[in-house]
């Protein structure tokens, strides 16, 4: 094999005497979807690394996450140390495959930009359904934050960010007798519930996250100048600290792939190939309303070109109506030292066509590192028969790269000015704190003018009469964000008020 790619595909491996099947993922059925799965130090990450580098010299882009820093070496041609290279030769001669180093076209993103250029999107594109995911939220939280959704579009308020979902949230609060008879019940308590829940999101970084500019898809979806598919890889060892964040960020920019590109069928290449890592994180306590979604998307982005591959320890950590749908399996050593180790390896074996050669569940206890037994799809989409195969080496670096080579390639990336800097547009935490300043000055005028009204009644013969001036009459039907502004105003006169519009609407107003 003189390439990682074949007439048709990717070389995955295989040959040598006790391998004699080259085993290759056809291009044609990339977008089919897969699953690489095994125990901890199996060769999970090299597979995922090789069919990053096969799918991008395809000219595919693909997005993965850097769980433990060592995909970053991607970007820089394998090593040339003694020992390794010695390694990586002889599988290379034992499966015939012509082995030479090369980097590609890496991109690093970073939900915390520290590890690559920051990625963001708005409160808003996020929507309620994968924000209540995000942070734990009950149904009944889950519907008052579809309300303030619901009251933010209305009143064209955008939510871009935590400080505007804050500010709908007190909005909410302060109007819930109005809002309760509109949209249903609305109590203060669930309110002040998913305000410490946002705080917690925030400790945890969320806040970086949610902003702009937004992350574009074409970015991530471009290709190099010699036609390589960009490699987007995301730096989530920090983000693994926080695995809902992480969960739930992978699955908004899957959903974002799914309503954004359009319908293509079946192409001869995918548009793009997304891989899934840890992906047990995400289906972990998910309501069934997710795990639906989360099916929909599987079953229906095939069409708009994108293959999604999910990595995990155990198959059994996807749902079988999702397992269904991965034609393409790479399956590495799974330990059976109890006996539910033994019902999943069980279970993971019957999930193969047979092979008359050998038994599938035996071969995966035995396959031994960076071997595995693998299945893909063949003509007509058919399940191909299971196979032991030997991984082939990665050209490109195995392990971490250092400070300096990681700033060398974000210096060179086309992407740094435009995410960069961070914009705070106006939006509906600044939108609602002017009403309520303008609020603040009707009230001071009034209390003005009546004022002035007592004086002169003071003053005056007891046979006349004064009256205030007359005022421009104002329609009854006040927008529920002047009705804030005004609720805010009656609270100014206690303690509580005053921090209340201290914490909401900053400096706009000073307590005395």
């Amino acid at each position: 094999m003189s390439d990682m790619l074949t007439e048709g595909g990717i070389f995955v491996g295989g040959g040598g005497e006790n391998y004699a099947t080259p085993q290759e993922l056809l291009m044609k059925y990339g977008n089919r979807h897969g699953l690489i799965a095994g125990a901890t130090g199996t060769g999970k990450t090299v597979t995922l690394q090789i069919l990053a580098e096969a799918f991008s010299s395809a000219g595919v882009p693909v997005f993965l996450s850097d769980v433990k820093g060592d995909l970053a070496g991607l970007a820089l041609p394998g090593s040339a140390s003694a020992k390794l290279h010695d390694a990586f030769q002889k599988r290379a001669d034992t499966i015939g495959y012509n082995l030479q180093y090369r980097g590609f076209p890496v991109t690093f993103w970073d939900l915390f930009a520290q590890k690559g250029h920051p990625v963001r999107t708005t409160v808003s594109e996020m929507g309620p359904l994968l924000l209540a995911r995000l942070m734990g939220l009950s149904e009944a939280q889950e519907g008052v934050l579809n309300i303030a959704f619901r009251i933010a579009d209305e009143e064209e308020l955008p939510i871009l960010d935590m400080k505007d979902l804050r500010a709908m949230l007190v909005f909410i609060g302060q109007n819930a007798d109005e809002i309760t008879l509109r949209y249903g019940n609305v109590a203060s308590a669930t309110v002040g519930a998913i305000q410490r829940h946002l705080l917690v999101l925030e400790n945890q970084g969320g806040t970086q996250f949610f902003g702009e500019p937004a992350l574009e898809l074409a970015d991530m979806m471009s290709v190099s100048e010699d036609g390589r598919g960009r490699v987007n890889i995301l730096a989530a060892d920090q983000l693994m600290s926080s695995p809902r964040l992480y969960a739930t960020f992978l699955l908004w920019l899957l959903s974002e792939l799914f309503e954004e590109l359009p319908e293509v069928g079946d192409p001869d290449i995918p548009k793009f190939v997304f891989f899934f890592d840890e992906a047990h994180l995400l289906f972990d306590d998910a309501p069934k309303a997710l795990v639906d979604k989360v099916e929909q998307v599987a079953r229906l982005i095939r069409s708009k070109g994108v293959g999604v591959y999910f990595i995990t320890q155990n198959p059994g950590d996807v749902p079988d109506r999702i397992l269904s749908q991965l034609g393409n399996r790479v399956q590495h050593a799974l330990r059976a030292f109890t006996a539910r180790d033994q019902k999943d390896l069980s279970r993971a074996a019957q999930n193969y066509r047979a092979n008359p050669r050998f038994d599938t569940e035996t071969a995966i206890k035995e396959v031994g590192t960076g071997e595995a037994v693998t299945s893909f799809l063949q003509a007509k989409g058919v399940p191909g028969i299971v196979e032991r195969t030997l991984v082939r080496p990665p050209a490109s670096r195995l392990g971490v790269i250092t400070a300096q080579e990681r700033d060398v390639i974000m210096q060179s990336s086309p992407f740094g000015v435009k995410y960069g800097q961070a914009l705070d547009r106006e939006s509906a935490y600044e939108k609602l704190a002017a009403r309520a300043k303008a609020a603040a000055a009707e009230v001071t005028e009034n209390q003005s003018d009546l004022g002035e009204f007592n004086n002169a009644r003071r003053f005056a013969p007891a046979s006349s009469t004064v009256k205030p001036q007359a005022r421009s009459p104002r329609s009854r039907s006040d927008t529920m964000a002047e009705a804030f502004g005004k609720s805010f105003m009656r609270q100014l006169g206690t303690k509580s008020g005053q921090a209340l519009v201290r914490g909401v609407l900053g400096s706009l107003f000073k307590s005395r």
